[in-house]
């Protein structure tokens, strides 16, 4: 599916969702685990916009609750000349629930340890601004630094319900 990465003017890092780089992004679900939820990632365009659409039925039995769409983000570097990343920007629409963004660093060492913050994918496209402030570690109080992500993940998670998210831009911003 996935993603072309460019600098837009000295302030973000923007990566957008384009044919080329499908090897840079996986769908991932509580399957890997045990649970019964099932889903899909897939690359869509409307008129010139290239767009992710995560779709499933998120489901808590068996333990489970998740579907997301993650890459490991070493393909990128983030660390711009020693300027602090302060959180990432993104263009999303959907069906009106509740999603996540979870981050792991170089600090957090397991699968549930990870910084999350959440927002409402609306029908119409929209920019969602997450400043790393509003992020929160599962386990620790640690604030997130954005030098340290190394995975990031759109995830539809911990309830019943059916997602249908959809995102076109990423943009870490400093």
């Amino acid at each position: 599916i996935f993603t072309s990465m460019s600098l837009i003017a000295e302030e973000e890092f923007h990566i957008t969702f384009n044919e080329e780089n499908a090897k840079n992004w996986r769908y991932i679900s509580d399957r890997t685990m045990g649970g019964i939820s099932t889903g899909q990632a897939v690359l869509e365009k409307d008129g010139d916009i290239f767009f992710a659409r995560l779709t499933g039925n998120v489901s808590t039995e068996n333990n489970g609750g998740f579907i997301q769409l993650r890459s490991n983000l070493s393909f990128i570097n983030l660390n711009k000349g020693g300027k602090k990343l302060k959180g990432v920007r993104l263009n999303v629409r959907g069906n009106g629930e509740t999603y996540h963004i979870f981050i792991r660093t170089n600090e957090t060492r397991s699968y549930s340890d990870f910084y999350s913050a959440t927002f409402i994918a609306k029908s119409k496209w929209e920019i969602i601004d997450l400043p790393f402030t509003k992020f929160k570690r599962t386990f620790l109080d640690t604030k997130l630094e954005g030098k340290d992500i190394r995975i990031f993940a759109i995830v539809a998670y911990g309830r019943d319900f059916l997602s249908d998210v959809s995102v076109s831009n990423i943009n870490f911003y400093y």
